[in-house]
């Protein structure tokens, strides 16, 4: 049974859960910018409801929403809402992205995404993680067709992907309109590949700003860049 994770303001239970706290979750949540007077934020796919808590955390936003479609992560979810400091603020939905489209009545200032995107098709034994680890329960065409659907004239949408998803990820948001403002890539040390591309795109087309993130020095050793952008949630860094 997994252990809580407890962070400076609140705990993540993720006992229930396919996909565990993990580096790109945290990543997304501490990196995106939040539009100023951003009073409405979406989290889709949820897990465990990291993303959306730091969001809480960061921001003043009277309504913050998820989706989650698996069982049990949604009611862990739930949980972990409940339990934080922000409970009135945070709303978990058991729904698909698809339906959540049909009925959305007012859109979003803000909209992040950590999605399914494990290409490969394999198998780890164990359904629920596959599931959620498979792009093909998200397509991203499908994730960003639904984004400019939900998102407002002036909002922003935030994602992390794997770096070698970037340049197809960026034609598909550009085909439909919605534009990068914001790209960094993501080393875990200075010799490594690049691994993952965080990016926020709105509405509007302008020229993107480009930087790169190193998470290591060495074997936990942080980089000060790292250590400055995630010092806010681990109690430990």
């Amino acid at each position: 049974m997994s252990k809580p994770f407890k962070f400076k303001e609140f705990t993540i239970k993720q006992d229930q859960c396919a996909m565990k706290i993990g580096t790109d979750g945290v990543l997304l949540g501490a990196w995106t910018s939040i539009p100023p007077n951003s009073n409405s934020i979406l989290d889709i796919g949820a897990g465990t409801g990291v993303i959306a808590l730091m969001l809480a955390q960061r921001s003043s936003a009277e309504s913050i929403e998820a989706i989650e479609i698996d069982d049990a992560a949604y009611e862990q979810c739930v949980d972990n809402f409940e339990d934080s400091p922000w409970g009135d603020r945070l709303f978990c939905y058991h729904a698909g992205l698809d339906e959540l489209v049909s009925e959305i009545d007012e859109r979003y200032d803000l909209i992040v995404s950590n999605p399914p995107f494990y290409l490969e098709e394999v198998s780890s034994g164990n359904v629920s993680r596959d599931i959620a680890r498979q792009n093909n329960s998200l397509p991203f065409d499908e994730l960003l067709q639904a984004v400019t659907q939900l998102l407002s004239p002036t909002g922003s949408f935030a994602v992390i992907i794997p770096y070698k998803e970037e340049t197809n990820f960026l034609k598909i948001a550009v085909d439909l309109g919605l534009y990068p403002n914001r790209i960094t890539n993501v080393r875990g040390n200075a010799g490594a590949p690049v691994k993952r591309s965080l990016l926020q795109f709105t509405f509007e087309e302008r020229v993107p700003v480009k930087d790169e993130l190193v998470i290591e020095v060495e074997r936990h050793q942080y980089t000060k860049e790292y250590t400055e952008l995630v010092n806010a949630f681990y109690l430990k860094m």
